[in-house]
């Protein structure tokens, strides 16, 4: 019997606050609380309690034969402890099953395996003792933060121990050949490599709900269709997707619970396929052949390379200056210190600064707090110059840190603040030539805009106008504004829950058709 192999990513990052450069030695509280908190709490509701429920039901309903894979990113289950512990008990229920696997990872999310072998393993059985804590599983299979891989990261991965890795299915890489197969690390053929079936992962976790698609919609008789279609001798359907696809990135409405309840009877029924862990099928399936990947692949955009975090002037400049820090950080006794050290090398923080405005746009908006590249960068650096003078202090090393990051800032500012402002005015331009052309700005298209916009948006109405708007207003819109209103603001709104009972949808449309005209007005500036 054939296998499908689904393996399920989970993370979120700890978002950083607004971070002012007049913070910096004055203040050391970096993380965005509330917006952490608020976010895990949606997509707990969402996506994670919902899903996990229906694989708990399917487990119940075929026992063993099926069964799936997850890994948990260190600062995903830290942010669950905090925020959301009954997610957390939902994962220990799937674990007891005996039908899930756990993999590992590096605990901070982070990009570590490109810079620092050290930090890497270091950080890699910090996580393998944390799911093995948590859910009584020693992890036996890696998967690296992005699925970024090279020869060279296989080969620390063997080092640690590791028999089996998974990673992106890149066509650049693979050429002619198949994704649906088992194959080796070029130089270490005893690590095993699971590689990511782009097509019919992306047909869920991207297309599922896009109808300009040509397959829309999508159905899980046209999806085992598709799979069966793959050549008899291919021994592996590897599915690997973030967890968030289900119940946030493709929402409850459009079906995506229903396909994931159905797809296992329909594989069950009209396929020879069954269900396997990564593990399982390191222990039954041999190589094909070596893979030599000489240059850094990724799951990530058209180029499945490493431009979504590294490449750009600011990307590389946070980056070498965070990953500068490790050897006096390693001297530091301040479990504060530490904690931080490990959120602040979160890959999300570099992908905030990716100037990739045009050709993927979309997906490095998601989840963005920032408006622009250039604003992440910033308030990246000026967390990591008061992040430098703590090391300092704490080492004694010296008492030159904030000046020579100020410095450095300064002076990267100066070199590629015109390049960014001229990119970022060609897009503004551009988007508010579309819009003039098109139409305008409509009440519910504020869910699709960045934080940033919103902020400014509700600098220009009052809380009163914002509130009756929301009555009755899409889930998404709601909670798009509510994280971004003030202290005040937010407390004003939950005041004249009581009072908007009187409102009448008359007037609900009157204070939106306002907020429109305010959009379009702000937009065409």
């Amino acid at each position: 019997m054939r296998s499908i192999c689904f393996y399920f990513q989970v993370h979120q990052p700890y978002r950083l606050r607004n971070y002012r450069f007049f913070d910096i030695a004055e203040k050391h509280d970096y993380f965005d609380d509330y917006n952490n908190s608020f976010i895990m709490r949606k997509v707990a509701a969402k996506s994670y309690l919902p899903m996990n429920k229906v694989l708990l039901d399917l487990i119940g309903e075929y026992g063993s034969a099926f069964k799936v894979s997850f890994s948990i990113s260190g600062t995903a289950i830290d942010q669950f402890e905090q925020y959301a512990p009954e997610v957390l008990d939902s994962f220990k229920r799937l674990a007891d099953s005996g039908n899930v696997e756990f993999l590992s990872e590096t605990y901070a999310h982070s990009l570590s395996a490109l810079t620092s072998k050290t930090e890497f393993q270091r950080q890699v059985r910090m996580h393998s003792d944390r799911i093995e804590m948590l859910f009584g599983q020693k992890p036996v299979t890696f998967r690296n933060t992005e699925l970024i891989y090279d020869d060279n990261i296989g080969e620390a991965v063997a080092d640690m121990g590791y028999k089996l890795m998974l990673t992106e299915g890149a066509k650049h890489v693979l050429g002619w050949r198949s994704p649906n197969y088992m194959y080796a690390n070029a130089a270490r053929p005893e690590l095993k490599l699971l590689l990511k079936n782009f097509r019919l992962s992306d047909d869920i976790a991207f297309r599922f709900s896009q109808q300009t698609w040509s397959d829309w919609p999508l159905t899980t008789e046209k999806f085992v269709d598709w799979i069966n279609q793959s050549d008899e001798k291919e021994e592996v359907i590897n599915l690997f997707m973030d967890y968030e696809t289900f119940g946030e990135h493709q929402w409850e409405e459009t079906g995506i619970f229903d396909f994931m309840r159905a797809l296992p009877g329909r594989v069950f029924s009209h396929s020879d396929f069954g269900f396997a862990t990564p593990a399982g099928l390191a222990a039954k399936l041999q190589t094909v052949s070596p893979i030599h990947v000489p240059n850094t692949i990724s799951w990530a955009d058209e180029e499945r390379d490493l431009t979504a975090w590294l490449g750009n002037d600011l990307q590389d400049e946070a980056f070498g200056k965070l990953y500068a820090l490790k050897e006096k950080v390693v001297e530091c006794d301040d479990t504060q210190i530490q904690k931080d050290w490990l959120y602040l090398q979160t890959s999300d923080h570099f992908y905030y600064m990716c100037t990739k405005w045009f050709s993927d746009g979309d997906v490095h908006k998601y989840f963005n707090p920032y408006g622009t590249p250039y604003d992440a960068f910033v308030n990246y650096m000026n967390v990591l110059s008061d992040f430098i003078i703590r090391v300092d202090e704490n080492t004694k090393l010296g008492e030159n840190g904030f000046s020579e990051v100020k410095g450095a800032a300064t002076e990267l500012f100066d070199k590629t603040g015109l390049a960014v402002n001229k990119t970022l005015k060609k897009t503004n331009k551009k988007l508010r030539k579309t819009i003039g052309k098109t139409k305008d700005i409509k009440f519910e298209e504020i869910k699709d805009m960045s934080n940033t916009a919103v902020k400014k948006l509700l600098k220009e109405i009052d809380v009163e106008e914002i509130t009756a708007a929301l009555k009755g207003a899409e889930n998404e819109v709601v909670e798009k504004i509510l994280p971004n209103l003030g202290i005040r603001a937010k407390k004003k709104y939950d005041e004249m829950q009581s009072e908007l009972k009187k409102i009448n949808k008359k007037e609900i449309a009157g204070y939106r058709k306002k907020i429109e005209d305010k959009l379009s007005d702000l937009f065409r500036k």
